[in-house]
């Protein structure tokens, strides 16, 4: 099993909270610091179950840093349908809106494009997380096109660049 939480932090604490998931020994891999909307996006792979994702992970990273209010919103994602693991740094990710009925055909379409590094189905506000490779912002924009052009029924897409971190 697998699950993503989104952590929107307190203005000027993300790095506490990066400090903070790293003392709860989240592996650094599957921590990232986004540009855009959410400040930072965590993965829990290789969980039995989700009591055991409750208890390892939702409650300790929702509390972290209690009274101080350092993370002021999240957004928990549990993976239905897994990708293809990886361990390259995604430059981006893609959090994708998807027509039900093409839920598993854009899936597929999205893992046979080489800019594409994994794509998760999963319940939550979007339908799938993507990571993504580009060079540069103007690639990051090509990729973005290929992806609509050629996934089908994608409906909404909400994408962040992965910054580097620093902590």
């Amino acid at each position: 099993m697998k699950a993503y939480m989104c952590l929107t932090c307190k203005v000027g604490a993300y790095n506490k909270v990066l400090e903070e998931l790293l003392k709860l020994n989240v592996p650094r891999g599957d921590i990232f610091l986004l540009f855009g909307p959410m400040d930072i996006l965590a993965q829990f792979g290789g969980l039995k179950d989700m009591a055991e994702f409750v208890e390892k992970w939702f409650n300790p990273v929702r509390m972290i840093g209690g009274a101080e209010s350092l993370i002021t919103k999240t957004m928990t994602f549990v993976v239905v349908h897994e990708g293809p693991s990886y361990s390259e740094e995604p430059y981006a990710f893609m959090f994708l809106n998807v027509q039900p009925r093409n839920l598993e055909n854009t899936q597929q379409a999205l893992l046979k494009m080489p800019e594409v590094i994994s794509a998760d189905v999963v319940f939550g506000p979007y339908d799938l997380i993507c990571p993504v490779r580009a060079k540069d912002r103007v690639d990051l924009e090509r990729v973005i096109s290929c992806i609509h052009g050629n996934c089908p029924g994608i409906e909404g897409a909400a994408t962040t660049i992965v910054a580097m971190i620093r902590v």
